[in-house]
Order: structure tokens, then sequence, then C-alpha cells
């Protein structure tokens, strides 16, 4: 069953495409996450699938309905950014209340745990708060909620080191326990790559990849040596990132195509294969120019 199915869909702000014939389908009781530079189109893609925002064209549904101002949609959902705004009349505690009251799924005995574990105050005011201590205290009503599609936008903005492990496993733990799809988007992969199912790599709005997160992790390989061997061992295979390692020597980044013959012929022409991250795979894919930040530096 696909929980959220997107097909064409593009949304402008004047003449910016934020989102540009984007197509893609999420599937139930996944962890996945929405990986993407800033800008990229990420929290508008977030807010429309949530209902908050209408897109220009294409189609978009999720549980099988269409999102914008959604009775259904709203109940069955939960979009946890660092932008909540809650009632300034009510204290913490009394906003897990009201959370209670609305989400028919709400663990209140999980949400009291949270509270206590992060040292908040049952006194205390969301407008008061550090944004680190905000993001927390949103994180506990986005996990607490329990909500069928749960929506994390950049949700360790302004955390710590050690309250981001502690978000992360929390949300591992909880979705192991009571699975259900959620979509964490995050400009970096490599903090969230351990809990992910699947990826969802968009760039300039559109989705450049969409794989299971093993899958990307042998999506591609590094080749490093002299130019000229690196340059016949690759052909016609368009590279994904290439960098100028000195002197006559190159390194570049393929699709992990390549036959077991084909990676001999590469060692007995003295070239180094080797993997390459899911991180930096992300980066290379979504990056301006192959080169990166070297092409600024690059005469000739």
């Amino acid at each position: 069953m696909n929980v959220v199915e997107c097909k064409n869909v593009s949304k402008r702000y004047g003449d910016h495409a934020a989102l540009d014939d984007l197509s893609f389908a999420l599937t139930e009781n996944k962890i996945t996450g929405l990986i993407g530079r800033n800008g990229a189109g990420k929290t508008t893609l977030l807010k429309i699938i949530a209902g908050y925002l209408r897109h220009d064209s294409g189609e978009v549904w999720v549980f099988g309905e269409r999102p914008f101002s959604n009775l259904k949609v709203s109940a069955n959902s939960i979009f946890i950014d660092n932008e909540m705004s809650f009632s300034s009349g009510l204290t913490l505690e009394e906003l897990l209340g009201t959370a209670g009251d609305f989400y028919p799924n709400w663990d209140g005995e999980l949400a009291k745990g949270l509270f206590s574990y992060f040292s908040f105050k049952p006194d205390q005011y969301h407008g008061s708060l550090s944004k680190g201590m905000r993001s927390t205290f949103n994180m506990i009503i986005g996990l607490s909620a329990r909500c069928p599609l749960t929506i994390f936008d950049e949700p360790t903005s302004g955390m710590d080191a050690a309250t981001r492990k502690d978000f992360y496993r929390a949300v591992l733990k909880d979705y192991i326990a009571h699975p259900r799809t959620i979509l964490l988007s995050s400009h970096l992969l490599g903090e969230i790559e351990d809990l992910l199912e699947e990826v969802l790599l968009i760039k300039s709005g559109n989705a450049c990849l969409h794989t299971g997160i093993e899958e990307l992790k042998g999506y591609a390989i590094g080749v490093r040596g002299k130019t000229e061997a690196v340059l016949d061992w690759i052909g016609d295979a368009e590279p994904l990132h290439e960098r100028d390692m000195g002197p006559g020597l190159t390194f570049m980044v393929i699709k992990n195509e390549r036959t077991p013959e084909e990676m001999d012929k590469a060692r007995l022409l003295g070239l180094h294969i080797s993997p390459v991250t899911a991180e930096d795979i992300c980066t290379y894919l979504t990056g301006r120019s192959k080169g990166g930040i070297d092409d600024v530096f690059s005469r000739g």
C-alpha cells in the first residue's frame, strides 16, 4: 500500500520552481530519508504532503486522499519542524495533555518518560525554551503521537550532539515497537543512515534517486590513478564526480556497474578502486559541478 504518492508534482514561488515534475511513492511502515541540499525543495514537498500547501500541478495522494485541508490526512499524520508554534498561555505539561486529546494513538507514558529524560519542567513555556530544547520538545510530540504518517523536517536543528544521538535512538526504538511510515528530512545523510530503510534524494525540486539504503551504499565506486588510464578504463561512463589529484593523477566516481573482468583490468592498469560512502554519493549526485569546490580554484 502506498501511503504517499506524487505524480509529476510542481510548485512555484514566482519565477522559482521549488518542485519540478516530481514523482515517487512511499509504501507503509518504512523510515525514509528525504535528502537534499538547502533549497532543494524538501520543506515545500513535506508541507504539501502534510496538507499545509497546495501544489500547482500534478497529483498528490496521502492515504488515498488529496491532502490539502483534509481531515483524514490531518488526523493520521503529524508534521514536526523547528517552526512549530504552540499556545503561549499553556505550559509544557498542559501542551502534552492537549496533544493527548487530539491524537488518537497518543502514548502518554512515552511522552512523560521523554519529558523527564530531557529534563523539562512542567511549568515551562514553549516560547521560553532555547532552540535546541524547542526542537527536543517538538520531537517528543512527534514520537508520542504515533501517527501512521510521521514527518520530521530537519528535526535536530539546534540540538547538541548527545541529544541528536538520543533522538535517533528514540526514533528507532519506538519505530521497532510501533511501525509506521516515517519521513525524515535532512541535508546530511551520515547521521541518520543507520535509521533508514530507503532514501529519496532530491535536487532542484526533482527526484534524482529513490532507492534502499543498502543499494545506495553500493551505488558507486571511486577509481584513482593516472589520468590516461582512468579515462581509458571508464570509457563512455559519465562520472558522478571527478577531482585532480596532482600532476597526471585523477580521481573519479562512477556508477558501480563493472563486471569482475573489468575490475581485473583496472588492477592491471594500476588503478585503485575504492568504495564510496552513501553520504558522499548523495553529495556528488546533488553537486552543482562534478569537481565541487575545487572547480573554483582550477586554472587553465
